[in-house]
């Protein structure tokens, strides 16, 4: 009998503390857009928010370190040194024997350091003397580079093609899904791989494009997925019925609800999309020379991981930095865009919830 008690009450308190959360969050979120929810939600995710405050000082950062180049517009960097200087190549004072190590110095002279400070070579330098400071944040400007490409136009063909299969169903829905599924049954490698043999000396971004054109196949499915959903909704229902036009339901009613599944798929991809660069290009079907990505430093210095390790290093460090950046922003704007996640309550929210319930049944 006492257990039995204990579990009522334990369910009537878990079902007080329920109503009361609802009651908060009603209260949060009165009066706001739902843009404005997803934003105070977004927030509220620490790691999304500390990621992608990171994840901004990484792109002013390497964009500002060498000459960068955004169409017509061509910036002029604050670094000395460029990707293409061959100054003196640094031996003698290096550990090992060995050449061009990094002159980067983190511990303060009174702890018996050299003191803080860059040098003239931070990350060393490579087998014929050129910095590899520059050459990491040339690397790390071309992955970004490929990056957003690949997310931008895989976004696009994805949401289009999932839209018009999810909304018109029937022959349509079959041809396009029989398609999409012909594209998945094909490795993502191997596809990059062909390309990359053949397009791959052409530059970064068109090499960028023709993967973004393959990579658009799990976006498509989860569109096509929410389109299924939306378009047995009654405010589409009441589109038709005022003579909207198919290309307005599925443009200005539908697409817009199914935004939040478009952006958190999108962030995910790009997250995939760099290290599918980095896998190519150390394959050597990627990004070619003279052009340069990190996934390219990493192959062409693999060899000297065990006697120069920092030429391995750095490369990598800014690749995990920036996937696992992108991968928590992802994490933050699921969380944001998802109507039904569960909050979780702190223990002063708890109490307020147990207050407004025990004032509700005095009334």
């Amino acid at each position: 009998m006492k257990i039995g008690r204990k579990s009522k009450e334990a369910a009537l308190e878990e079902l007080t503390i329920e109503s009361g959360e609802n009651a908060i969050a009603n209260k949060e979120v009165e009066g706001l857009t739902q843009w404005q929810i997803i934003r105070r939600r977004f927030f509220k995710h620490k790691a999304a928010v500390a990621s992608l405050i990171f994840l901004t000082f990484i792109i002013v950062f390497v964009f500002s370190a060498v000459d960068a180049n955004f169409g017509p517009i061509k910036t002029k960097g604050w670094w000395k040194w460029t990707p293409d200087d061959l100054p003196d190549l640094r031996f003698g004072d290096c550990p090992n024997d060995t050449i061009g190590c990094p002159t980067i110095s983190l511990l303060p002279k009174f702890l018996g350091g050299e003191g803080i400070g860059l040098g003239e070579h931070p990350f060393g330098q490579d087998d014929i003397g050129r910095d590899y400071f520059s050459l990491v944040m040339k690397g790390t400007q071309r992955s970004i580079q490929v990056m957003f490409i690949i997310g931008f136009f895989a976004a696009i063909i994805g949401t289009v093609v999932g839209a018009v299969a999810g909304y018109y169903r029937g022959v349509v829905d079959n041809v396009l899904m029989r398609f999409t599924d012909f594209i998945i049954t094909i490795p993502v490698i191997i596809i990059g791989s062909v390309i990359g043999f053949h397009f791959g000396n052409k530059g970064a971004a068109f090499l960028a494009l023709l993967l973004g054109l393959f990579s658009w196949t799990g976006l498509s499915r989860l569109v096509r997925g929410e389109f299924l959903s939306l378009r047995e909704r009654e405010f589409v229902d009441a589109a038709r019925v005022a003579g909207a036009t198919n290309r307005r339901i599925i443009f200005k009613h539908i697409l817009p609800n199914a935004i939040g599944v478009i952006i958190v798929s999108v962030t995910l991809l790009m997250s995939g999309a760099i290290l599918l660069e980095t896998a190519l290009s150390f394959l050597g079907f990627g990004v070619t020379s003279p052009d340069v990505s990190l996934g390219l430093l990493i192959s062409n210095y693999q060899d000297a991981f065990t006697t120069r390790p920092w030429l391995f290093w750095y490369p990598g460090l800014f690749i995990i930095a920036i996937a696992l950046c992108v991968n928590f922003i992802g994490d933050g704007l699921r969380d944001a865009f998802d109507p039904r996640q569960r909050r979780r309550l702190t223990k002063k929210d708890k109490e307020n919830a147990r207050e407004m319930q025990s004032r509700s049944e005095m009334v």
